[in-house]
């Protein structure tokens, strides 16, 4: 794709369409556990299963793979870590989905994950 305009949504489209399975469809309950740990086995493997989908919407747009492993492992940090901070602030505030607190932190959760896929997006464009 030599197209900037087109490469950037055929590429945000893909990593959208796999946050959406990677993180509503394909979770385990291993991944589900424990999210306010650290060093949490479950939330590894998840923002892994991020990083791999990622790395292959990224190649089947033409990015090379080794920029593409690249962003890949700094998408497998900054999502381990998103998610982190959202389980540490829930454990904190003890929300449920009965209240505000929990779809504030849910939006921002799912808002920061977004942004990085436009910052992933900008690192890569032709």
């Amino acid at each position: 794709m030599t197209d900037p305009v087109t490469f950037a949504l055929a590429l945000l489209f893909l990593l959208q369409a796999k946050h959406l399975f990677a993180d509503f469809y394909l979770q385990t309950p291993r991944m589900l556990a424990n999210r306010g740990v650290y060093m949490h086995f479950g939330r590894l493997q998840h923002a892994g299963l991020h990083a791999v989908g990622s790395l292959v919407a990224m190649v089947l747009v033409g990015v090379p793979v080794w920029l593409g492993f690249v962003v890949a492992i700094a998408e497998w940090v900054a999502h381990f870590h998103i998610d982190w901070g959202k389980g540490r602030w829930s454990e904190h505030t003890g929300h449920d989905p009965s209240q505000g607190g929990f779809w504030r932190a849910f939006g921002l959760d799912q808002a920061l994950h977004q942004w990085t896929y436009l910052i992933m997006v900008w690192v890569v464009l032709p």
